[in-house]
């Protein structure tokens, strides 16, 4: 029987709750995995370069520019990559982005120069362009607004815990390995062991992922209905010209699109300071060995993790966005500046060092809830321009603390630069008119 909005608004809850976490358990998992190889790859080098500057005499400025340069890729290729995702559909685009971005970290191994370093640092920021905001782009498909920030949430805390896991398995082989094995250097190794999971998971994503909730094979023909009626509500409440399509360029004239650009760049500011230099911020902090240096740098990410969790699903359940972003964010402000003024002092600076990753964590999730609700039917180009804006501080944010470093040999003007981003951040999306901070009026 076909279901109106009056009787799906009369039919038992339980339904729709049911078909809800069939979904999540179906599909949040496997896209879980994803992100961790995806994370995997984006920051990999920030355990090999504590072995691989001084093999192939690169200083640290280089290092943060090389480690930036991937972002350029990513900025200039998330746009179309998402607007192909959206025309092939997720389950074939998503794999392709897997496999390819595998084997350019495998090819790293092949880095032999900062040219080379450069040129694949580019090459994996292209392939891995459209992931994350096709991902973002694809739950607006199958949740409603009110609960896209837990969704988000439970798949985003594959980025700190990608560190949990990747932080100790990194520090085990560049130190089990520093005599290199089969002619290749520790470092090299790092590579080839985290890019050849990423193209075997990449092969399973076509059969893994449905398209669409109308492919899901899982969910009833009823729970379909409701799902769709559901998702058209949502869009009429919050977008009413969701029905008009917007061209790309039309993003370039939307002050609310640039307003969340803004927003985002300085969240990950936050991001990619801790996510490339976390372990040599924790190694200058007196910690020498290289595996617990690893076994160290998974502290942040897994008590990150689970702050991010809870504050995407205390975001939901009250219907606020303004305070929980803000407030986070302050907290990583806090914990950035106990990290500069007590870099040398191990357990206070990672103290720091963990307030920092779960305040600019936790914004992620809430952050991501507003723009997918505001831009309707073009959240596709939307979001993958709010993402590609924001993630030139994927570009700036290394390369400041390299120069730093070079400059002053310590992180410390980079951590308090950073510290100033986000408390920017936290002023600019809390002192927002309400509209644009995704409270319903």
């Amino acid at each position: 029987m076909e279901l109106t909005e009056k009787s799906a608004r009369e039919a038992s809850p339980d339904i729709l709750e049911s078909a809800y976490r069939r979904m999540s358990w179906r599909l949040i998992p496997f896209l879980f995995l994803c992100y961790i190889l995806a994370y995997f790859a984006r920051i990999n080098v920030s355990f090999a370069k504590l072995q691989m500057l001084q093999d192939l005499s690169i200083s640290e400025t280089a290092y943060g520019l090389g480690a930036g340069i991937f972002f350029i890729g990513y900025v200039v290729f998330a746009v179309p990559s998402n607007l192909i995702l959206e025309r092939v559909g997720p389950r074939r685009w998503i794999g392709t982005l897997m496999i390819a971005w595998g084997l350019l970290t495998v090819a790293m191994l092949l880095t032999s120069d900062i040219a080379s370093f450069y040129l694949f640092r580019f090459l994996i920021g292209v392939a891995e362009a459209g992931f994350f905001p096709g991902v973002i782009f694809f739950f607006t498909r199958w949740f409603p607004s009110e609960r896209r920030a837990r969704v988000i949430a439970m798949f985003m805390a594959a980025a700190p815990l990608s560190s949990v896991i990747g932080g100790p398995v990194s520090g085990w082989v560049m130190n089990t390995l520093s005599a290199g094995a089969l002619g290749l250097a520790n470092w090299q190794w790092l590579f080839v062991i985290y890019g050849i999971p990423t193209v075997a998971v990449g092969f399973m994503v076509k059969p893994c992922l449905p398209n669409s909730f109308e492919e899901a094979a899982f969910l009833s023909a009823e729970q379909k209905q409701l799902i769709r009626l559901e998702l058209a509500r949502d869009r009429a409440r919050n977008s009413p010209s969701a029905g008009a399509r917007q061209s790309v360029l039309a993003f370039l004239r939307s002050p609310v699109v640039w307003y969340f650009s803004l927003v985002y760049f300085f969240i990950e500011m936050g991001e990619y300071a801790l996510g490339f230099w976390m372990p040599t911020i924790i190694q200058h902090s007196g910690f020498s060995d290289i595996q617990s240096v690893g076994l160290l740098s998974a502290v942040p990410y897994l008590v990150a993790s689970l702050v991010m969790i809870a504050v995407g699903r205390s975001s939901d359940l009250r219907n606020e966005r303004r305070w929980h972003l803000a407030v986070a964010l302050l907290v990583g402000m806090v914990g950035l500046i106990l990290a500069a003024r007590f870099a040398h002092h191990g357990a206070v600076a990672l103290t720091g060092l963990t307030l920092a990753t779960c305040g600019v964590m936790a914004a992620f999730p809430v952050f991501w809830s507003v723009p997918t609700k505001l831009l309707g039917a073009s959240a596709a180009a939307g979001v993958a321009f709010i993402n590609s804006m924001g993630n030139l501080a994927g570009l700036v944010s290394p390369w400041l603390v390299g120069w730093t470093m070079d400059l002053t040999a310590s992180t410390d003007l980079a951590l308090y630069i950073v510290a100033a981003c986000a408390f920017l951040g936290a002023m600019l999306f809390a002192l927002a008119p309400a509209s644009l901070n995704g409270k319903n009026p």
